[in-house]
């Protein structure tokens, strides 16, 4: 289980509208330790994601944090060339600064896009080029991610590839957990 393909929230669907949110703290947070538990447990070497706003872009910057500890690899995988070209200036450019530090960077379609097969196309890809996955995604709460995690399940289904999910109840466990910790460095 060396290949990981992790997704989930847009920043948009968890009300986040900036990277200083408490919540971006939360969510990284419960990612740093997910992520630490799969290098150290299950032999994790990569991460592969996509380059989302939100859960996606966050957990590169986790993993690239990770990396100074960890012999982790991380991928950044778009649907399709162009992917972030209608976004701002300034989301584009953190988009070309991650891309800058990750150790692999590839686009499925070469073309920009053009029709929602490239993003099933890209789902295939995904399958095809990892082990198991992880979401950050809540049964109860749909969103974007619902469609990752049904191509996961039905892959699942097929051949041995486990999902594991992170609910809003692990995310508020972790903000439990990082509030306390704040409390003991006052303390």
């Amino acid at each position: 289980m060396e290949r990981l393909w992790l997704t989930g929230y847009r920043s948009y669907e968890l009300s986040v509208f900036s990277d200083t949110e408490p919540k971006v703290e939360v969510i990284k947070y419960v990612l740093t330790k997910r992520l630490q538990d799969e290098i150290e447990n299950n032999g994790l070497k990569w991460l592969i994601t996509g380059g989302n706003l939100g859960v996606e872009q966050w957990a590169i910057e986790v993993a690239l944090k990770l990396r100074e500890d960890y012999p982790l690899k991380v991928a950044l995988i778009t649907p399709y060339d162009q992917f972030e070209h209608n976004w701002k200036e300034d989301k584009q450019i953190k988009f070309s600064q991650l891309r800058a530090k990750v150790d692999f960077f590839a686009t499925v379609s070469k073309q920009p896009y053009q029709n929602f097969m490239q993003l099933k196309n890209y789902q295939t890809f995904m399958l095809g080029h990892t082990d198991y996955a992880m979401l950050v995604y809540d049964l109860e709460h749909e969103g974007k991610p619902k469609y990752d995690y049904s191509a996961m399940t039905r892959e699942d289904a097929t051949r041995d590839y486990p999902v594991s999910l992170i609910d809003f109840y692990e995310l508020e466990e972790g903000g439990n957990d990082l509030a306390e910790q704040k409390r003991d460095w006052i303390d």
